[in-house]
């Protein structure tokens, strides 16, 4: 049979959606729905580099405002949670989460010897590799590895957008990009695609189309599989209509629905704000808090908030001083977020950047951010944290 090239264009789209999955661990695939109390994580990627310091605001400390005196936020704007620190105004439904003890603020994090520029530093993120090493598999593609080789259904990981992030690339495993259930489910079913796929028969030594045929075939399997689970417990929470409350509606319904699925991943941004922060950043934050305060709503209303971990970071911070534009420059510690009604620890983790310790006018992290990984590795996902991130990391005690 041939193929025309606007059809095979049509294919290689089709296997970008499903970015060349292997197939995940027989073992590790269960004939029964997952019980009640399967725990899930939730990545959320501040793409950009947000400005941590107008995020979870030191409003008593004087060095802050004399180095933003047009962008500082102050004491009166910000959503107070302790006498020395404040959220940013838009994230009012983060300070309700600390409120209710569910959110988790740890601050300073980052990583020795810190790059700055937007891909390296997240390529060091996604990786989970030291400054100096160049690494070509993520964190979570390597849980994936080490968790579900072979399995029938690849959809152990699922980030909520059109390219796979690093972060989500294992060596024999990698998670599966879709922007929406029911539009990956349409595109797979297609009569044109399915009749490329039954009437293709691999001749021996397996080739680059070969393996483009046996990922389009599996991307259609997957596509139907998570679009049927998808609609088992659909959402009846009203989300905002944005990306980022389209995103969390989606996955809420296949957590709901006890899809195999333990991580998802999704992105916001831009937060690259060396012009025009205040607006840039309040427009972001409110689509993110809305978002989520919906999420949190519907993960409650159905009994799941214990189970799912919500994590927040971004590839670096921003300078402490601000600039001549509005904004401010690329910077290099900054905070995560942790949202989950299963926090053991809750608030404010750690101390606040020290402002008068500046490394060339940029803070110095404190938690190296591999420690949050080990932790969410081993204490939430019941993985081998030391074997996917190479080295024995400290657990901290937020779970």
């Amino acid at each position: 049979m041939l193929i025309k090239r606007k059809d095979f264009l049509q294919i290689g789209s089709l296997a970008t959606a499903s970015l060349m999955l292997p197939k995940f661990l027989k073992a590790f695939e269960k004939p029964a729905l997952v019980p009640q109390g399967n725990k899930v994580v939730v990545v959320l990627q501040l793409s950009g580099g947000n400005d941590g310091l107008n995020t979870v605001i030191p409003v008593r400390n004087d060095i802050y405002y004399k180095s933003r005196p047009r962008l500082g936020i102050t004491k009166e704007q910000a959503l107070l949670v302790t006498d020395e620190v404040g959220l940013h105004p838009a994230l009012t439904g983060f300070k309700d989460l600390y409120n209710d003890g569910s959110l988790g603020i740890l601050n300073s994090v980052g990583y020795p010897n810190p790059d700055r520029s937007h891909f390296r530093s997240m390529d060091i993120w996604h990786s989970a590799s030291n400054s100096n090493e160049y690494v070509y598999t993520g964190w979570l593609g390597r849980y994936l590895d080490a968790q579900c080789t072979g399995c029938d259904k690849p959809t152990q990981a699922l980030e909520i957008d059109d390219v796979l992030s690093l972060a989500m690339k294992g060596e024999h495993v990698k998670g599966l990009a879709m922007k929406d259930p029911r539009r990956l489910f349409a595109t797979s079913n297609e009569k044109y695609f399915k009749e490329v796929a039954a009437s293709h028969t691999v001749d021996g030594e397996e080739k680059p189309v070969d393996y483009l045929y046996k990922t389009m075939a599996e991307t259609v399997s997957s596509a139907d599989y998570i679009f049927k689970q998808s609609r088992l417990h659909p959402s009846n929470t009203v989300y905002p209509k944005t990306d980022m409350g389209n995103s969390l509606k989606t996955i809420a319904s296949l957590i709901f629905s006890d899809i195999n699925t333990k991580v998802y991943y999704l992105s916001l941004g831009s937060f690259d704000t060396h012009v025009g922060q205040e607006g840039q950043q309040k427009r972001l934050f409110t689509e993110m808090n809305d978002a989520i305060a919906a999420f949190v709503k519907d993960l409650k209303s159905n009994n799941r908030f214990q189970d799912v971990m919500l994590m927040t970071f971004s590839e670096f911070g921003r300078r402490v001083s601000q600039n001549a534009s509005g904004g401010t420059d690329h910077g290099t510690a900054n905070n995560m977020f942790l949202i989950s009604g299963g926090l053991q620890q809750k608030g404010v983790l750690n101390a606040m950047p020290d402002l008068a310790d500046l490394q060339e006018g940029d803070l110095k992290y404190k938690v190296d951010f591999k420690n949050v990984y080990a932790t969410i590795l081993n204490k939430w996902l019941q993985a081998d944290d030391k074997k996917i991130l190479g080295s024995q990391y400290e657990f901290l005690n937020f779970i």
